[in-house]
């Protein structure tokens, strides 16, 4: 799974998220980065409200948790979102020495290659990179 920074990263370079059942999430600075939660129509819902998403905890009676905005949660997207999300872009997935390889392809035919130890993060920031190449009006 993606560490807290690296999904953080992800959201401040403008990784829109549509919360779907299955998704993961977490609720930092709450004293709860450990915790991972999971949108499920059991537990934790979606709900459209006029101001924005709410995500909504149905049955939680241990502590005194409602709802929270969207913006107040940070996504930790799985690998085959990441995958997802590259689209074309996404060329090879690889074990190489030290952890995995993303390889994607650019403008121009340009080869550009993520390595983390972690596959999920690798895909993570093969996601940044492309973000990054994109631009903040994109």
């Amino acid at each position: 799974m993606l560490d807290l920074g690296l999904a953080q990263q992800l959201r401040e370079a403008g990784l829109a998220w549509n919360p779907l059942p299955g998704d993961r999430f977490v609720l930092p600075g709450k004293g709860m980065d450990e915790e991972v939660f999971v949108v499920s129509h059991m537990v934790v819902e979606i709900h459209d409200t006029p101001t924005g998403q709410v995500i909504g905890f149905n049955g939680t009676t241990e502590w005194a948790l409602d709802s929270l905005e969207q913006r107040q949660v940070v996504w930790m997207p799985r690998e085959s979102q990441l995958r997802e999300l590259l689209g074309d872009r996404f060329v090879a997935f690889e074990s190489v020495t030290g952890g995995f390889s993303v390889t994607l392809s650019g403008a121009g035919g340009e080869v550009h290659r993520e390595v983390d130890p972690d596959a999920e993060s690798a895909y993570a920031r093969a996601v940044l990179a492309v973000l990054a190449a994109l631009g903040p009006e994109e």
